[in-house]
């Protein structure tokens, strides 16, 4: 399971983004974050960097994994959906699911999504 943002477990930092002129104030090999957007998810793609994209929807993950993201993250509820294509479709990207405790690892764990985000860590 891969655990972002826990106290006790070392993860890459996420630098939050809402354009593309942001992309230039980030360090060198971070990991990108952003809501769902097609102009930066596209520029990500093409310019072959690593980011994050939160989505809203099934048709929003299929886009983001389509485009190389990292990580597609959503509500634990969304999560749980979207986990099941990406077994079923090979995603590369890895599904993560929003939780705002140490104390929802085992539901997550449960029902096999690739890893978890603490919510402080997307703000």
């Amino acid at each position: 399971m891969i655990i972002i943002g826990d106290k006790l477990v070392p993860s890459a930092k996420f630098f939050k983004i809402s354009n593309i002129d942001e992309i230039k104030n980030t360090e060198a090999n971070s990991t990108l974050y952003f809501l769902f957007n097609d102009e930066i998810l596209k520029y990500c793609f093409e310019n072959s960097l690593d980011f994050a994209v939160k989505i809203e929807s099934i048709k929003e993950a299929i886009y983001a994994n389509a485009l190389n993201a990292k990580y597609i993250i959503a509500e634990k509820k969304l999560a749980k959906k979207i986990q099941k294509i990406a077994e079923n479709y090979m995603f590369d990207s890895k599904v993560l699911a929003i939780i705002e405790t140490n104390d929802e690892f085992e539901d997550i764990a449960k029902v096999e999504i690739d890893g978890v985000i603490y919510k402080e860590s997307l703000l």
